[in-house]
């Protein structure tokens, strides 16, 4: 791949009936960086992170991850290829256990076959015990561990969360994208919830993309911010130079970044 960016939309966009949900975007992820996408409710960032994983085609540009193009792909296709989401609103398997929602994801990495399951043979049990081996792994990073066999839906809404990115990395990402990671959380979870981006950007060698409301949290730990407006792509920079950017501040940050700048 050489030095081309990991991530690499070229005027992508969709159109549902006569609405322009997304247009004419521009987007470009290098490995290992940390990038923010902003904008009001409904400007289309969601729609962005759906047409990535394959939820929906564009309906114009192109979409290459890694060298490869991506338009087309469904959204398992997308998950094999190394990209990871969660979600706005959390999407836990809610009656299955805390383990039993990281073994689930694991499962795209697992060895052996359905062949070896059915008929139980012995790299059955050997892959099923290394994929309990592993997500029990991944569990204690995110303080969960304990908490292996209680049911998802009993998780506090902190907890929910970061069982939701514990789940999206079993499935082994190279790009992880994280849906409003922080909706929800008071101010101290969030502050964890910073940490913790920062260590598993770290430990697994991570390229991630968040969409967020938080501006204290997207300016203290991105690289560089994207911001949409009606599915316009209106700014792209430092988070000084989108702190301090016009349109930025007229469309969506107002006082909130003068306030935060003073």
């Amino acid at each position: 791949m050489g030095n081309s960016p990991l991530l690499q939309i070229k005027g992508a966009g969709i159109q549902f009936g006569g609405l322009k949900a997304v247009s004419n975007f521009n987007m470009e992820i290098n490995q290992g960086e940390l990038i923010g996408l902003i904008g009001p409710n409904g400007a289309g960032k969601t729609t962005c992170f759906n047409l990535l994983t394959g939820v929906y085609v564009p309906t114009e540009g192109d979409i290459f991850f890694a060298g490869e193009r991506l338009n087309g792909l469904a959204p398992y296709q997308v998950t094999r290829k190394g990209i990871s989401r969660t979600f706005q609103n959390i999407r836990l398997f809610k009656e299955q256990s805390v383990l039993d929602n990281v073994k689930v994801a694991y499962h795209s990495l697992a060895k052996h076959t359905i062949v070896s399951s059915i008929l139980r043979l012995p790299s059955h049990f050997s892959g099923e015990k290394e994929m309990e081996e592993k997500s029990i792994e991944f569990l204690k990073i995110f303080q969960l561990d304990k908490l292996k066999d209680e049911k998802a839906k009993n998780l506090p809404y902190g907890q929910q969360r970061r069982l939701e990115i514990a789940r999206a990395l079993a499935a082994g990402p190279k790009l992880l994208l994280l849906d409003e990671p922080a909706a929800g959380m008071n101010p101290q979870e969030t502050h964890e919830l910073m940490e913790l981006i920062a260590f598993i950007r770290k430990e697994f060698n991570l390229t991630i993309l968040l969409i967020e409301h938080d501006m204290k949290l997207v300016m203290g730990i991105c690289e560089r911010i994207y911001v949409l407006d009606h599915g316009q792509l209106i700014a792209e920079g430092t988070p000084e130079e989108i702190r301090n950017h016009p349109k930025v501040i007229e469309a969506y940050l107002g006082e909130e970044v003068s306030d935060n700048n003073a």
